[in-house]
């Protein structure tokens, strides 16, 4: 009675949960359910809850609860408790078929969970978890209802041995493959076939079903479903990313050849797609577009050749009769078919094809409809647009006799292309539509696309875009020359020449070193012209105000244009230069250098309140500032040597204080470009380094002044904190470019002694606002990174221990101040973690910069060293264990930092309090299974060292030390002797990765553990008794022979030549036990599972 009580009670909080309005009911209701998952007589209680079937929210809380329960490998549900909850699942939902879908998906989900975990379980010989497709064929035979749950039983199944789940990636990514790999070589053909034939049936009855019966209609769903989990099966283990649709090529295995060469299946879903309405015909299609992609090694030539023949004719037949391509689905299932007709077949042989005339030129005028209809899916766009570049891509390679046709059809394409996109425009702008130009990420991907289409005939595209460009200019100009134009006018002309500049950008972007001819290079040159004709223009009227999207465009076109013909690798011989030596008296590379500068100090001018125009002109700068032969012919330029005189707000606003905060970061790239500019003639120039700082100088000066007055009434606290947030900026940019001696030393001895004092009070200051903190941190991190061995301070220079004296104080004072902020927990990144992360970096970098000797720190007193690392301690216990791992920028620094203090500074280690050690253990142990594998490999080589550290103390315990050496503090060993559980679980852990999981750093993995096993052989003995005798008894003697091969020749000693002969020995035994996973029998649930619970 107690238990019928307690069940009404759970389908009353199943209720609550799933309908009440009330969020804070709602809440209390999930606790209490989530109490009951994880009480210990579940098991009872989810049956209870079924059988009753009451409440549909209590059957879905039983079987998600059942399946979570089977998930658990620690839980152990016996093997016939196991193979009893399968058995009623099927038993209920026979006898039960018309059950709401969602109770119906959650026990198709448990039955197809607890087949997976199953599937190398026997009883008696018999793999119990594996006929499956004999009991669902008992579902197939009964009502629509059956027949349905039957077909999602084996689509949940295909779908779930796919799937990577949580509790798999949890295990072992081997057994996962395993138990796939079995279920493919011994069920899946069998089940694609039963489907296949199943939509077979369907086909021939088309006419006498009724789609709009709902019953019907969701079988059919299931089985195309069904077909199409099948054909998107992960044959090969290779578990490629679902968003990387283009180079998919299906791995059929060699023995479902005989579904393809036969050519039903092909023809049965291009039938299905013909004849079943627009709500189904699409997954036909999707299904289609995985039969094209099946593997080209499936075939020999000849069979290949006729299966083509088979698809170009069905892609024929659609496009003859193209009433469904007016559905989105269709149509952009149908773009994905006739893009994979090119990445899995050779031009070569699509030339071959009996039909291939008749079908190119139906595929061109589908093409250049689809460009026309520029509003319909301009998703499936990408997908043609591919087709015809990969064509006219494999154009030189084609050795076939047979006409290609592509120089008929490729500039229909373009042309509907560039035509298209510019009458959108008018459309847009007239109706307020979207304006695809915002959505710049799929215009770029587009132009790609068209840069190798339009090379086809390139002749035809250039004379196109002259002739449109001529007329849209023409009419900008007259327009402009109106004195009461209409701006919706002057806004149409400038969308059409946004389109054209970005068009003719991307045109000659495509010019393939390789493949380049003097025409093209000439009709390039016209192009060039006729942009720089154009942005002289519109430079001239700025001071009206300009046109966004046009100056972005413009860059986008300089940027092309930088990649093509400025540079280094460039011939500057080429027609274009003498085009434009023609036109606009640009003869050489340096005159053009000096347009695109002129062009950069503009737009850095005018353009100070777009943010997008700014940061992308000064990517610009900076893609010019690397170059070695550009940078020096640019120092020679006036332009150049007026922005290193001149760069203040009064000539460039974005340098100014106006400016919001967030939009200073583009300045320390601006300083970048013009630090490697200043560098190109500096030589040892002192007076031409302070004349170019002077403005930094004048700006420090104004900001040390103001911050004096900083507890007085007076202070002007906004105005300050911009000022020198944007010079942080600016001197991070500086001191990132000077990777010389020479020129750092000279910023050093500007910067110190007299304004770190100003820095650091900043820090002071405000302490609580990342705005401020971040950048002086980033600063400070960057000074003391040694850069191209840039700090090498002369042997009578003290600068080094300055310069981390300095670092010292910042990282004291931020670790101060910042432990006693209070941050709500969605903001801790931003406000506290991202300043605690730089401090990380920046201890790393100047303890790794070998340019300080530390020992110096104790020998004469000074606390900088220790007053550092202790900071580092504070903040690191501030830290919650969970977040180390949570926040990836954060792991990186704490990991590298942790290696390097255990490299070289583990005489502090030692001295930390125990459960400052035992925290920094713990994240170790945690890091060594995390997905990051930099992360990981550096926990391999800290535990190294430390493990190292450990055994080498417990060797020399009790033997004499020499006189005068200090005794090292045994701290570590006091605190591993109260917890050897620790350095236990390490091990444990260590050996479960390299015996049982994907392990991608082996040898870094078997530094560590050769220390762990030798301080703790008693209980790496236990550790093996338990894994020998977890195996089956027949595979006892190799798994013992196996343990004792790893330790076969090892010492008690770390000593090089030891590690090395324990690290090949354990290559060998990860092979061995790896081998005998993939046989059929080995149990490597249970050996994982143990080792992991």
């Amino acid at each position: 009675m107690a238990d019928e009580q307690e069940v009404r009670q759970l389908e009353l909080l199943c209720k609550q949960l799933y309908e009440s309005q009330d969020a804070s009911q709602r809440a209390e209701a999930e606790k209490a359910l989530v109490g009951f998952q994880n009480a210990p007589d579940t098991l009872s209680k989810c049956q209870l809850l079924l059988d009753r079937g009451d409440s549909c929210y209590a059957q879905l809380l039983a079987a998600t609860t059942l399946t979570k329960l089977v998930s658990r490998s620690a839980q152990g549900l016996s093997l016939q408790q196991r193979v009893d909850i399968r058995n009623y699942v099927l038993n209920y939902l026979a006898t039960r078929p018309k059950l709401p879908n969602f109770v119906i998906q959650a026990l198709v989900t448990l039955f197809a969970r607890i087949s997976k975990l199953g599937w190398f379980d026997s009883d008696k010989d018999e793999f119990v978890f594996r006929n499956v497709v004999t009991d669902i064929t008992k579902f197939l035979q009964g009502s629509v209802e059956h027949c349905m749950i039957g077909v999602q039983l084996l689509s949940q199944l295909t779908c779930e041995m796919n799937q990577i789940s949580e509790a798999d990636a949890n295990r072992s990514l081997t057994k996962h493959r395993k138990i796939a790999s079995s279920f493919r070589d011994t069920q899946l053909f069998e089940i694609f076939r039963l489907s296949c034939s199943l939509l077979g049936t369907a086909r021939e009855n088309c006419k006498s079903l009724n789609f709009n019966d709902e019953g019907q209609h969701g079988l059919m769903t299931q089985l195309l479903r069904l077909a199409h989990n099948c054909l998107t099966f992960d044959f090969i283990g290779t578990s490629t990313d679902e968003s990387s649709d283009d180079l998919c090529t299906v791995q059929i295995p060699t023995s479902w050849r005989p579904a393809f060469l036969d050519f039903s299946t092909l023809k049965l879903f291009f039938d299905l797609y013909h004849s079943l309405p627009n709500t189904l015909s699409p997954l036909a299609l999707s299904c289609l577009v995985q039969i094209a992609s099946v593997r080209r090694s499936l075939f020999s030539n000849t069979e290949r050749a006729k299966f083509l023949t088979h698809l170009v004719n069905g892609v024929k037949h659609i496009l003859q009769n193209p009433q469904g391509l007016s559905d989105p689905s269709n149509y952009h299932e149908f773009c994905r078919l006739l893009a994979r007709l090119k990445s899995n077949y050779q031009l070569g042989e699509l030339v071959m094809v009996e039909n291939y005339p008749e079908s190119i030129q139906l595929i061109a005028k589908f093409t250049v409809q689809s460009l026309q209809m520029w509003q319909f899916a301009p998703n499936s766009v990408h997908y043609l647009l591919s087709l015809w570049q990969r064509m006219v891509a494999s154009v030189p390679y084609v050795k076939a006799t047979e006409p290609h046709l592509l120089e008929t059809y490729t500039p229909e394409v373009s042309n509907a292309y560039i035509t298209s996109r510019l009458e959108s425009v008018a459309v847009v702008v007239r109706e307020g539509l979207e304006d695809p130009l915002d959505d710049l990420g799929m215009v770029q991907q587009q132009l790609e696309q068209l840069s190798v289409i339009g090379r086809c005939e390139y002749q035809k595209t250039c004379t196109l875009l002259v002739q449109l460009f001529d007329q849209a200019a023409r009419a900008y100009q007259e327009l402009m020359a109106t004195p009461n134009a209409q701006q919706l006018d002057i806004t149409i002309q400038e969308g059409r020449l946004t389109w054209l500049v970005y068009i003719i950008g991307s045109a000659i972007g495509g010019r393939v070193s390789f493949n380049s001819n003097d025409e093209h290079d000439a009709m390039d040159g016209e192009l060039v012209c006729r942009v720089l004709q154009l942005m002289n223009l519109t430079d001239s009227r700025l001071a009206q105000g300009g046109c966004e999207k046009l100056e972005l465009a413009m860059l986008s076109f300089f940027e092309q244009f930088r990649k093509i013909y400025v540079g280094d690798q460039v011939q500057k011989n080429s027609k274009v230069y003498r085009r434009l030596s023609e036109v606009l008296g640009l003869s050489d590379e340096s005159m053009v250098l000096s347009v695109f500068i002129r062009k950069i100090i503009t737009n850095l001018k005018y353009w100070g309140r777009s943010e997008q125009i700014i940061s992308k002109t000064l990517q610009l700068l900076n893609d010019l500032s690397v170059g070695y032969s550009c940078v020096r012919k640019l120092v020679k330029l006036e332009e150049v040597q007026f922005m290193l005189n001149n760069h203040t707000s009064e000539h460039f606003p974005f340098l100014g204080n106006s400016v919001a905060v967030s939009e200073m970061r583009c300045r320390s790239m601006f300083y970048t470009s013009l630090g490697r500019l200043l560098m190109v003639d500096l030589g040892e120039d002192e007076d031409r380094f302070d004349s170019f700082m002077l403005p930094l100088t004048a700006a420090f000066e104004s900001i040390g002044t103001m911050l004096a007055s900083a507890e007085t009434p007076l202070f002007a606290a906004e105005e300050a904190k911009k000022a020198l947030i944007g010079l942080a900026r600016d001197l991070r940019g500086l001191a990132f470019a000077f990777n010389t001696k020479t020129s750092y030393m000279m910023l050093f001895d500007w910067i110190y002694p007299s304004y770190t004092p100003i820095l650091l009070h900043a820090v002071d200051l405000w302490c609580h606002d990342p705005q401020v903190t971040t950048p002086v941190l980033k600063l400070f991190a960057e000074l003391v990174q040694n850069r191209s061995q840039r700090l090498q301070f002369d042997v009578s220079s003290p600068n080094g221990i300055l310069l981390f004296r300095e670092a010292s104080k910042v990282i004291c004072s931020y670790g101060s101040h910042i432990l006693n902020v209070e941050v709500p927990k969605d903001q801790i990144y931003p406000m506290k973690l991202k300043g605690i992360s730089i401090c990380f970096s920046m201890l790393k970098a100047a303890l790794c910069g070998n340019y300080v000797n530390f020992g110096v720190f104790r020998l004469y007193g000074d606390e900088a060293l220790d007053n550092a690392l202790n900071t580092f301690v504070k903040l690191l216990l501030s830290i919650p264990q969970s977040d180390l791992l949570d926040y990836p920028k954060l792991s990186q620094t704490y990991y590298v930092l942790l290696e390097c203090l255990a490299q070289d500074h583990m005489s502090f280690l030692s001295t930390l309090e125990p459960r400052v050690f035992l925290y920094i253990l713990s994240s170790i142990s945690e890091g060594l299974t995390a997905l990051d594998t930099m992360v990981c490999t550096g926990c391999c080589a800290t535990l190294d060292h430390i493990v190292t550290y450990l055994f080498k103390q417990l060797t020399q315990k009790g033997k004499k030390t020499r006189r005068g050496v200090p005794t090292p503090s045994d701290m570590f060993l006091q605190v591993l002797e109260l917890h050897p559980e620790i350095l236990q679980q390490i091990l444990s852990t260590v050996l479960n990765v390299i015996m049982f999981e994907d392990c991608r750093n082996q040898w870094s993995m078997s530094r560590p553990l050769l220390g762990l096993i030798l301080l703790n052989e008693e209980y790496f003995n236990q550790l093996r008794e338990n894994i020998i005798r977890s195996q089956p008894p027949d595979k006892q003697a190799a798994m013992a022979q196996w343990f004792e091969n790893l330790m076969d020749g090892i010492e008690r000693n770390l000593l090089t030549k030891n590690r090395d002969r324990f690290t090949q020995n354990l290559s060998m035994f990860r092979r061995d036990i790896n081998d005998s996973l993939k046989g059929p029998n080995m149990t490597a649930a249970s050996v994982s599972d143990m080792m992991t619970s």
